[in-house]
């Protein structure tokens, strides 16, 4: 097929997974096998992964310039004359179209290419729930959205992705709602987002406002000349994209719904945290990088946030005893590293990281759903052990996303994150030193972790009952999956091999149109200016930083492992601020949670506003007058229509239940006393 053929097809890339959702959701419940489910819903993963194989490949044939293609399908909306704007922009359209350039054919690969894997993990891990339809749709529709995403070509139809990866979250996160501890992840997750979303929400209206449209090509191609006169303007819309990005990507403040997420299934987690939602932010801060570039001020606060976040979630890291929960904030810190790269200025650097991550932190959360699996949905590090003889395959998947998490030489994490780490070095100011000598300190700790996860399952002596839990290795349909993601996360990070390396760091090369565009001048275009032997220094120097902290857990926890228990008692309120995560959401729940709850309370009640039985004083006697019409029209009108509304179904449905007995004789008794009264009023009118 020609060129732009192939490309003519990125339209099935988000719809086949829509498609599979509709299948199972619809019909999967009452007519499909689960044989049936998973082939439709792997199956359309599958082929949209060769469709978004061959539309990248036919996109990297074309010279660099030329590696845009774009496809409006329909008009999604359109509205008249808006005031405010000119008579050339007076109309609103938006239209539901696609573009693919080099960063959202690597969105896309990303997305297809782990969605697919975490799908055939899937058949496995959720071998026995009772729903694998609902499963599935969730799953399906949740690849939708992110590919509608990262393949949108305009804020809006980007708006609809970001929400419906939101709704999918919730649903995913709570699937298993009749637990508690589910269904409050779930909501939580969904409100701390629309927090962030209404940032981004904002930051869209105001693109509208300055540049008359949404379309990234318009406002791209036109954001150097508009925001080089109007640098408050680039800065106020920066800002406000990154607070959406910080509710998505999960970064402070909004960081808390993350860990919570792991009350889902492990596919679910592994999902979230590596092919989808959580990318988002740090995507929608990539594409909008002309805009970014246009404000120093913006660029420097997601640099420090991004840092801050990495170095504060690995420091709680350090001490959670949930395998899944290390991971879960071993993701906030990872994704602190790609808003450092995209605040330094190389927006390459962090997608790059963005793409490496996804291979080793979707094998860590598989490889963890693997052990919970064999150890009947144990999850407690401290109740683990000596797993390296019974799961051997899970122990040796699992080493290597540990040794590429932690930057070690020769894996995919060492490329990506030491571009980060020098991108933050070669910065002229004093922030970028501190945000790199952040970043330097997080590498350290995240080996440290890492490898103590690594070393509480798989080592030392066995602390689980051996009578009650009998450790066994997973089916091939999930160790496969495994593997192949091993194998990802050794080989991914050679496409960005550094110059003092000996390479050219192509994925930067391939990324650079898409990121700047055509328009954006020479000297906004961020550079590494480091020497050789200056590169070779930090390189080196991290790497030692890792080895010798993953000596530390290596000594820590396999050797001597009294002396952690001893660590830990010598500095007790250090240790339990860490493992009760600095009491940030027990802050946010006295601050923010309670508050907001007894004031809708007492808006509703005036109960809540007595005190001792009693009202004192002229403004409690106005308050109690105020809250007692809320109460006549709240509790009486509105909660009386709709209890109204009850009732007359509840007395109809009394009567339908007299009719409706289900009973054959009854039904005949109907039609035979029926035709006596039609021959009856026949007679008489007759």
């Amino acid at each position: 097929m020609h060129q732009t053929g192939l490309l003519d097809l990125i339209g099935l890339i988000p719809l086949l997974p829509a498609v599979g959702a509709l299948l199972n959701g619809l019909l999967g419940r009452k007519f499909f096998s689960r044989r049936t489910i998973h082939t439709i819903a792997i199956g359309m993963v599958v082929l949209s992964f060769a469709i978004a194989l061959l539309a990248a490949s036919a996109l990297l044939d074309r010279p660099p310039a030329e590696r845009h293609f774009e496809k409006s399908y329909f008009t999604w909306f359109e509205t008249g004359p808006l005031r405010g704007l000119g008579a050339a922009q007076g109309t609103f359209r938006v239209d539901w179209g696609y573009q693919l350039d080099p960063l959202s054919a690597v969105m896309i690969l990303v997305v297809t290419g782990i969605g697919l894997l975490i799908h055939i993990y899937s058949m496995g891990y959720m071998a026995h729930d009772p729903s694998p339809h609902r499963f599935f749709c969730y799953m399906n529709l949740f690849m939708f959205a992110m590919l509608t995403l990262v393949l949108a070509n305009n804020y809006i139809l980007m708006f609809l992705g970001w929400e419906g990866v939101g709704l999918c979250s919730y649903l995913l996160i709570g699937f298993w709602f009749h637990k508690k501890s589910a269904a409050d992840a779930g909501k939580k997750a969904f409100v701390v987002n629309r927090i962030g979303d209404f940032g981004f929400m904002l930051g869209a209206m105001l693109i509208f406002k300055v540049f008359g449209s949404f379309d990234f090509s318009e406002v791209f191609g036109r954001a150097p000349e508009v925001l080089a006169a109007n640098p408050g303007v680039a800065t106020a819309i920066g800002l406000l994209l990154f607070l959406g990005a910080c509710g998505k990507s999960a970064q402070l403040p909004l960081y808390v719904w993350l860990p919570d997420a792991m009350e889902g299934p492990t596919p679910v987690s592994a999902l979230i945290h590596a092919a989808t939602m959580v990318t988002a932010g740090v995507y929608l801060v990539a594409r909008s990088a002309v805009i970014y570039l246009q404000s120093p001020y913006a660029m420097l606060v997601v640099m420090l946030v991004g840092a801050a976040t990495a170095l504060f979630a690995a420091t709680i890291g350090l001490v959670q005893n949930d395998i899944k929960r290390v991971l879960a904030y071993s993701t906030v810190s990872q994704l602190g590293y790609m808003f450092l790269a995209c605040g330094a200025g190389l927006f390459a650097a962090g997608i790059f990281h963005l793409m490496t991550h996804a291979f080793f932190k979707a094998l860590l959360f598989l490889g963890a759903g693997s052990v919970i699996h064999g150890l009947h949905e144990e999850q407690d590090l401290r109740h683990m052990g000596g797993l390296k003889t019974h799961m051997p395959w899970t122990w040796g998947v699992m080493g290597i996303a540990c040794l590429a998490i932690a930057g070690i030489p020769g894996l995919a994490g060492f490329f990506s994150k030491d571009s980060i780490l020098a991108a933050a070095f070669a910065g002229s100011s004093r922030y970028h030193h501190l945000a790199w000598a952040l970043g330097f300190i997080t590498a350290g700790l995240t080996a440290f972790y890492m490898f103590r996860l690594l070393f509480l399952a798989f080592y030392g002596k066995q602390r689980f009952d051996p009578h009650q839990v009998h450790p066994h290795e997973s089916p091939w349909v999930m160790v496969g999956p495994l593997v192949l993601l091993a194998l990802g996360s050794v080989v991914a990070g050679y496409v960005g091999v550094p110059h003092f390396l000996g390479g050219h760091f192509a994925i930067g090369a391939f990324l650079e149109p898409a990121l700047y565009g055509e328009t954006l001048p020479q000297d906004l275009r961020p550079e590494i200016h480091l020497s050789s032997q200056v590169e070779w220094i930090l390189t080196i120097t991290t790497t030692v930083w890792a080895l010798l902290m993953i000596g530390l857990a290596l000594r820590l926890y396999v050797q001597r492992p009294e002396r952690a228990a001893a660590l830990a008692a010598r500095f007790p309120r250090t240790y339990r601020l860490l493992l009760d995560k600095y009491r940030v959401d027990e802050f946010y729940d006295a601050t923010v949670v309670h508050p907001y709850k007894a004031t809708c309370t007492g808006l509703w009640k005036v109960d809540d506003l007595v005190v001792d039985g009693t009202l004192v004083g002229f403004t409690a006697w106005a308050t109690k007058r105020l809250s007692g019409l809320s109460i006549l029209f709240d509790g009486g009108l509105v909660d009386g229509l709709v209890n109204l509304v009850g009732y007359i179904c509840r007395l109809g449905g009394r009567g339908l239940r007299r009719v409706q007995t289900g009973l054959v004789q009854n039904y005949a008794l109907v039609v035979v006393l029926g035709l006596v009264a039609l021959a009856g009023l026949y007679l008489l009118w007759s």
